[in-house]
């Protein structure tokens, strides 16, 4: 072979594969190559009847008793992306610690969703969510993780079945983080499930708090630390679900619907805190400001950053990374209170701002809209944030609306606080 024609057999070599890569038929160099170990596929790991795959990252060297963080997918996702784009794979390097990225398919459903609306799926011992606990107990086993710190958080249909899983499995996860997703047991059948998705179910805290206690009958704690995160512009799970999350988990662990405090972090977002008995973070709620359906990434290579945009995964902040923070995995231990001291030595926490004052405001539904504080929705008005419905988008109509958090507004027709 001539050297002329071995030059032109490498450029066309490489020209192949740069036609590959850009129709998406092998891997281009990104974060997931970045990594120190690679994403595997488990072929047995014991019992699985919700039919899923199972999949794994591990960093090289990782020790014994680390944590374990189970990540799912959303909608038309797969394992892979989730991998790539989430940045869970990034803080298992950084941090050490092992993540199981389970799988479902376009035969369980037709939108490859996890099945969070299928009673026959998503409680305890059935289906999906005993597939996910066969995925647990092999990754423990395989990786000797420490029992006590198992996490689990996932994407829209994924964040559904985390809220679920949470739920039916107090006794094996110590947190969760649903991320544009809905409350535990919220459908019990595929066509309750839009229901849920877009309408207030006007369920007390005690009644939502109920869905979880009854999932895993007798048990009485503790309770798994949640963190929910939702964009104010989500119109695929709206914003009331997050209301929901919230009045559910903090129900579940016996503590009040109200903020213990309040905080500004970048990327357009508030995080409230609710503290247990202790004065400890139990529940966290973060509502960012114009966000649409997805799960927030912040690339980039500061230690607060992490993720890939692209479809479903937007650029404000990096979710994983304050999730992991409180989860108390991130070596800082779980994000402190705005009253909370911060130690030096700790990893950068963006600094408090005062706890917010609620302003109200009264007006038609047409000047709510107009002003910015609600949406309209097919001529009805729904306040933003919490998505409460005010009626016809018109001047005839009138509410006050109270703003409790930057962007969030609730209906306070009986009066605002002085």
């Amino acid at each position: 072979m001539t050297s002329a024609t071995r030059r032109r057999r490498t450029l066309l070599a490489t020209l192949a594969a740069a036609v590959l890569a850009v129709v998406g038929l092998i891997a281009v160099p990104g974060a997931a190559t970045a990594n120190s170990g690679s994403l595997t596929q488990v072929g047995s790991f014991g019992s699985n009847p919700g039919n899923l795959a199972m999949y794994e990252y591990a960093p090289a060297g990782l020790a014994s008793g680390a944590p374990l963080v189970v990540a799912l997918h959303g909608c038309t996702q797969t394992a892979t992306n989730y991998y790539d784009d989430s940045g869970w794979a990034q803080l298992a390097d950084t941090y050490g610690f092992a993540v199981v990225f389970p799988q479902t398919n376009s035969t369980n459903n037709a939108l490859s969703c996890f099945s969070w609306f299928d009673s026959t799926k998503d409680t305890r011992g059935n289906g999906e969510a005993a597939s996910v606990k066969a995925m647990v107990d092999y990754a423990l086993g395989q990786y000797h993780s420490d029992t006590k710190r198992v996490f689990v958080t996932g994407l829209s249909a994924g964040a559904g079945m985390t809220a679920d899983l949470l739920a039916d499995y107090p006794d094996v996860f110590a947190g969760g983080s649903v991320d544009s997703g809905l409350a535990a047991q919220c459908a019990t059948s595929q066509s309750a499930a839009s229901g849920c998705q877009q309408n207030n179910q006007n369920l007390t805290p005690a009644q939502w708090g109920d869905k979880v206690r009854s999932s895993d009958p007798g048990w009485t704690g503790p309770w798994p630390r949640v963190a929910i995160w939702q964009g104010t512009a989500d119109y695929t799970v709206y914003p009331v679900n997050s209301t929901e999350l919230r009045d559910q988990w903090t129900n579940a662990w016996g503590i009040p619907q109200t903020a213990s405090s309040t905080q500004s972090l970048t990327g357009g977002t508030t995080e409230s805190v609710y503290d247990d008995a202790n004065g400890n973070p139990a529940v966290e709620l973060y509502s960012i400001s114009g966000m649409g359906h997805g799960l927030a990434v912040d690339p980039g290579t500061g230690s607060t950053q992490c993720g890939q945009t692209g479809a479903y995964f937007l650029g404000y902040i990096c979710s994983s990374y304050y999730t992991a923070q409180f989860w108390g995995i991130t070596g800082a231990g779980p994000s402190p209170s705005p009253s909370a001291s911060v130690s030096a030595s700790a990893s950068p926490t963006p600094t408090p701002t005062a706890t917010y004052t609620p302003s109200c405001y009264p007006g038609s539904n047409y000047a709510q809209v107009t002003a910015g504080r609600a949406h309209d929705v097919g001529g009805i008005a729904y306040a933003n944030g919490s998505n409460a419905s005010l009626g016809l988008d018109n001047v005839f109509y009138t509410h006050t609306l109270e703003e409790t958090a930057p962007g969030y507004y609730v209906i306070a027709d009986s009066g605002c606080p002085a």
